[in-house]
């Protein structure tokens, strides 16, 4: 197995949370001014699907130095006076994971000036962030269509089924997706209808779920003469909550030789745990961005 190379994907890996102490300040200032960040929300046009996020880091650059990662909502010193530009990467949980964060390279960073003065707080409260132009949106299913773009596969034994208008299930909308298994109907598996490109950049699926049972999230890869099925995230019950994961393609789909094409798959098996399996699922969309080969 070979892993594809591409130079102009950085990947941001996680590092702590920053948050500078006085005596690693350098330079004359010894007082801190301080700085607030509330939140980050997602804003989306019509034909880039549901504003459903979960934003929960800020990754924070002043005149473009990096100051730190910082958890939502955040309050941090920095040693500096006057008018600075301040830059905001929204940043996320990777595969729903707290340990590996990133700022989703998807996003496009929050830009606005801030005035600071020692030992006062700066607020910038709520802030917007967007798609970026540059984002290649290769599947978006809200459940909301005649038809959706998930088929289930001759060896499943239980049906993709919509929630109805104004059921409590539907997490928004109209409808959303659901399994139910049961010691009956143990197997599911669906696999979306379409064949993607493999890019040599990031791709990530995005996804809205709410389960009582294990499920799994993988890969179809298809090449000239194989097929190979890789399950890349086990999710696991998350009770009554539902719950928003962004789930990293990129090192399975680029990590085979020949392969050109992949498709998204989910499956469960029924738990001897959950007699009645529940599985719900909106807003699943598999983002990249145009290759820049």
């Amino acid at each position: 197995m070979k892993l594809r190379n591409y130079t102009t994907y950085l990947f941001l890996a996680f590092i702590p949370v920053l948050i500078l102490s006085c005596e690693k300040f350098k330079g004359d200032q010894e007082i801190p001014a301080y700085i607030t960040i509330d939140s980050l929300y997602l804003s989306t046009t019509s034909n880039q699907g549901s504003a459903s996020a979960n934003i929960v880091d800020a990754w924070v650059y002043l005149d473009d130095n990096l100051v730190g990662a910082f958890q939502l909502p955040a309050r941090f010193p920095v040693l500096a006076l006057g008018t600075h530009d301040l830059k905001i990467l929204p940043g996320i949980k990777i595969n729903g994971i707290a340990a590996t964060r990133m700022a989703y390279p998807f996003f496009a960073p929050v830009e606005l000036s801030v005035d600071l003065a020692e030992l006062d707080t700066s607020s910038v409260g709520i802030q917007k962030t967007t798609y970026l132009s540059s984002t290649v949106f290769d599947l978006i299913e809200g459940f909301e269509g005649i038809t959706i773009a998930f088929d289930t596969t001759k060896r499943s034994e239980a049906a993709l089924l919509l929630t109805g208008p104004g059921d409590s299930l539907t997490f928004e909308g109209n409808h959303s997706g659901m399994v139910s298994m049961d010691t009956v109907n143990q197997f599911f598996e669906c696999i979306n209808d379409k064949d993607f490109d493999i890019p040599y950049a990031p791709v990530f699926l995005e996804m809205n779920f709410r389960t009582n049972n294990v499920f799994v999230v993988g890969v179809y890869l298809y090449g000239i003469s194989a097929i190979q099925q890789v399950p890349i995230i086990y999710l696991t019950p998350t009770g009554n909550e539902w719950k928003k994961v962004y789930i990293n393609l990129t090192n399975t789909v680029n990590a085979y030789t020949d392969m050109q094409k992949f498709r998204v798959f989910i499956s469960a098996i029924q738990s001897s745990a959950s007699p009645n399996a529940l599985i719900l699922m909106d807003n699943i969309k598999v983002v990249t961005r145009k290759s820049d080969s």
